[in-house]
């Protein structure tokens, strides 16, 4: 039983990673085959630093990841502490419910449902362009938030309510106690959701695509552009470059997880 679980996992693992592997090794294939290797090259990455179209885009998908990520970041802690601090039950399950909406809704309704609105609004304002960055930006931060949320709350819910409580008896304000308690205490959870909430935007197409305006256009908009002709391998390795991005991101969220992990045991024994 113990070797069919074995099994099962690591082809689990070659299933997801193997596209991943592929898509490495040919971005620095010395040809366009995607099924033989005919020798090493950096001309891929030498081209794509001379696409200036793509690293256009490349610089939209970043400023609009960023954004969305800080605001979504701000808000989605503000709002996981307001549901924290709610004393009824009713009404803390009934927001989470909403909170988990833009997670669980098809990107393809949520999508269509922001561009009506947007037009909508856009027409009721008199504007000559109602679609635009700061649309896209609202769609971005609207699926980020519930990423924020998920991930600030447990801690919330982890942490000692008496420290806060301790910090306002020793002469802390209210907001001091925040930021010098309860800020340094859910710290792993904001950075988490931090870094998740601009994979997601980074990530997305669906809602980019029914949300941008004309003169606006990002990474994956670009890339499904250049699939009604043809890809080529300098996106593979863009791709590339993307992808060790995000996994160093991972790496440093995960250690910072097991610093503070480790630091919460001494600072416990310091206190007794």
């Amino acid at each position: 039983m113990k070797t069919a679980s074995r099994v099962f996992t690591v082809l689990i693992f070659v299933f997801l990673f193997a596209p991943i592997v592929i898509l490495l090794v040919f971005s620095f294939n010395d040809s366009k085959s995607l099924s033989v290797f005919t020798g090493f090259t950096l001309k891929w990455y030498r081209e794509l630093l001379h696409d200036q179209t793509t690293l256009s885009s490349v610089r939209n998908t970043i400023l609009l990841a960023v954004s969305a990520m800080a605001i979504s970041t701000v808000m989605g802690t503000a709002a996981s502490v307001g549901i924290h601090r709610l004393r009824s039950r009713w009404l803390r399950a009934t927001l989470n419910t909403v909170t988990d909406i833009p997670m669980t809704n098809p990107d393809i309704i949520t999508g269509i449902s922001l561009m009506l609105m947007f037009v909508f609004a856009g027409r009721l304002l008199g504007l000559s362009q109602s679609l635009s960055f700061w649309t896209m930006l609202i769609a971005h931060v609207t699926f980020c938030l519930p990423y924020v949320i998920l991930q600030v709350l447990p801690k919330l819910n982890q942490m000692d309510p008496a420290l806060p409580e301790a910090a306002q008896d020793l002469g802390c304000t209210p907001l001091r106690a925040f930021f010098k308690v309860t800020i340094p205490e859910i710290m792993p959870g904001i950075l988490t959701g931090a870094i998740m909430a601009f994979t997601m935007s980074l990530d997305d197409f669906v809602i980019s695509y029914f949300t941008s305006g004309a003169g606006f256009q990002t990474l994956p908009i670009r890339i499904y552009s250049m699939t009604k002709k043809t890809v080529t391998p300098k996106m593979y390795a863009l791709a590339t470059i993307i992808f060790f991005v995000i996994l160093a991101l991972l790496i440093v969220s995960n250690l910072t997880d097991q610093d503070r992990a480790k630091a919460r045991p001494l600072r416990q024994k310091r206190s007794d």
